[in-house]
């Protein structure tokens, strides 16, 4: 199926609001998440001025540490919502909490087609989302191959892109490892990229995805490499 077939049908309701409850818990986690993050790691963070107070976007992140997710959190008070494997949401509260974190379920088995549409229903509310263009968790400086998700879901809503550079996430918990060093980290966070119009057919362009894709990983290396920098590590080549 071409990206150009996806839609979001009428009725969609992946990911939709939380309870009061879930909402109180999703401000005491974060809040406990951000100062731990500003002990523990000494996190700094530029270009908060970027991101929009209201309305949608699409926060597009280096990933290279599990940790990527829970110290995005600090960026904003908004909540921002994630992607998870449906299977997650089978006990009922590991579910209720991943929901109160953000996280909404995707069907494996045709992911790639779930987590659009219920990317796109997100959006669609005004909501931040975040996703990770290169996919899993990968190594090294430099930016891995791109996934053209968040180019095609800016593209068909008109919602601007946020991308951010993540410096010593990966040092403070590579792949494998099951401990957390209290390394120096920094979010670099870039100007909106805004995303081309849609023909006049209203369908996506694949050449505007795809170039808007090209842009967008120039973009997260440049913020990657300067938050790596900022954080004392640069990145070396």
């Amino acid at each position: 199926m071409s990206a150009d077939e996806l839609h979001v049908p009428a009725g969609h309701t992946k990911g939709e609001d939380m309870s009061w409850s879930q909402r109180a818990m999703y401000k005491v986690i974060r809040a406990l998440i951000h100062g731990a993050c500003r002990v523990y790691f000494r996190l700094d963070i530029q270009g908060r001025e970027n991101l929009p107070t209201t309305g949608a976007y699409i926060v597009s992140p280096i990933h290279r540490s599990n940790l990527d997710t829970p110290v995005l959190s600090a960026i904003t008070t908004r909540r921002l919502r994630y992607m998870g494997k449906e299977s997650l949401w089978k006990s009922r509260p590991l579910g209720w909490l991943l929901t109160a974190l953000g996280g909404f379920p995707v069907q494996r088995g045709t992911a790639d087609r779930e987590a659009l549409k219920a990317g796109l229903a997100c959006v669609e509310r005004g909501e931040p989302l975040v996703m990770f263009p290169e996919g899993t968790r990968q190594a090294g400086p430099d930016v891995a191959e791109m996934f053209d998700g968040p180019a095609y879901v800016a593209c068909r809503t008109g919602t601007p892109i946020i991308p951010i550079g993540l410096g010593n996430t990966e040092a403070a918990m590579p792949k494998g490892s099951k401990f957390i060093r209290p390394v120096k980290m920094t979010i670099v966070i870039g100007a909106p990229i805004q995303p081309p119009p849609l023909k006049e057919s209203g369908r996506v362009s694949r050449a505007g995805v795809r170039d808007l894709t090209a842009r967008l990983g120039e973009e997260i290396q440049r913020l990657f490499d300067e938050a790596q920098a900022r954080a004392g590590t640069p990145n070396r080549r």
